[in-house]
């Protein structure tokens, strides 16, 4: 390298260093602010969760915003995020519940929406994540509700339908199926490790790359990945997150057939959430058995220019052939178009409850 290459180098090393040090003398400074507020929270009496999602929206559309590049909005969101969460855990961290075990993509929805510097604790079923939030032992809880290929997750629908829980989030994750294991190379796996469903969702890629590897189903994807870490010569497909709990190194990432395979998540607890200008709500109703009925529930959105993303139906579980239905129209209960439309959805319905009003996943 010519030494004007050299001086050049040094030159720009020096002032990246520069700009790191004033990086962490700001990072240290917005931490001290944050301490700041929780105790004036605590002296104001509130004690339970200081995590406030609207005010996180605020802060990641205004820096996402502002960004000028080179870095991706995502980027930019991803890092702001787990700032936060590092600021909210030097007080009091956030106790999340998951549909575990540890490794799933529950866990890693988790981390997406929460930062890493949370308590996430893993439960086996969904039902046992939301008497989690309901009985203070978590701030939160994330649970699926519905996937692109696979439609909704029935259980989570269900356990709506008594729960005095509230959604307060929604995160859409990407689900990435990645080939990870402790062996150096692909030619020395001879057993490959993952849920079921992976496997269907990775066999034309394992065809064609790994044809003559044997393919185990256990019983999820986290298990998989602890079993790579186990059985000499094994590999398992998994989410990032189990490679990180497990120690395994990522030999092939993505290998998915279907690119666009999403899974949406949501965040239950037990406080509403405020508006933020780009916020959603989901609805449990029922209706009368009569005709036109579901007519008079779709007309009063229909009249005040909001848009309706989602229906479902789902038993009642109070009689033969009686439903319920889960809706999400975009807006905020709270915004003057949609509260108007839901007093006059009153008057067709035999039964509405608001599940909550949150801000729409935008990452």
């Amino acid at each position: 390298m010519p030494p004007s290459d050299q001086t050049q180098l040094a030159a720009i090393r020096q002032a990246i260093d520069a700009i790191d040090d004033q990086l962490l003398v700001l990072l240290n400074q917005r931490a001290e602010c944050a301490k700041t507020v929780a105790e004036i929270k605590i002296a104001a009496g509130e004690v339970d969760c200081f995590h406030r999602p609207e005010r996180e929206v605020e802060v990641l559309r205004r820096m996402m915003a502002r960004n000028p590049g080179p870095l991706s909005q995502e980027t930019v969101a991803r890092f702001f995020r787990e700032l936060m969460s590092e600021c909210l855990a030097l007080e009091k961290p956030l106790a999340v519940a998951f549909l575990g075990p540890e490794g799933t993509f529950t866990q890693q929805a988790a981390y997406r929406h929460f930062g890493h510097a949370i308590c996430a604790t893993p439960f086996p079923a969904i039902d046992e994540i939301f008497r989690a939030v309901e009985s203070g032992a978590c701030q939160y809880g994330v649970v699926p509700v519905e996937n692109s290929t696979e439609g909704v997750i029935t259980h989570t629908l269900d356990s709506f339908l008594h729960s005095p829980l509230v959604i307060a989030g929604e995160v859409s994750l990407r689900i990435h199926h990645n080939l990870m294991t402790r062996c150096e190379r692909a030619e020395d796996i001879e057993e490959i490790f993952s849920h079921q469903q992976s496997l269907a969702q990775c066999r034309e890629w394992l065809d064609r790359f790994m044809p003559g590897v044997r393919r185990t189903a256990v019983s999820s994807n986290a298990e998989a990945a602890l079993r790579a870490t186990q059985a000499p010569g094994s590999a398992a497909i998994a989410g990032e997150v189990a490679a990180e709990l497990y120690g395994l190194r990522m030999l092939e990432r993505n290998i998915e057939d279907e690119p666009d395979n999403t899974t949406r998540f949501l965040v239950i607890g037990r406080h509403p959430v405020g508006p933020t200008g780009g916020d959603k709500t989901s609805l449990l109703l029922a209706i009368h058995n009569d005709p036109g009925a579901l007519y008079g529930v779709l007309e009063p959105f229909a009249r005040h220019g909001i848009s309706m993303s989602k229906i479902e139906s789902r038993p009642s579980r109070r009689a033969a052939w009686d439903y319920v239905f889960f809706v999400d129209v975009e807006g905020h209960r709270e915004d003057p178009a949609v509260a108007a439309a839901l007093q006059e959805l009153e008057r067709h319905v035999t039964l509405l409850k608001v599940l909550g009003s949150y801000p729409r996943a935008f990452t």
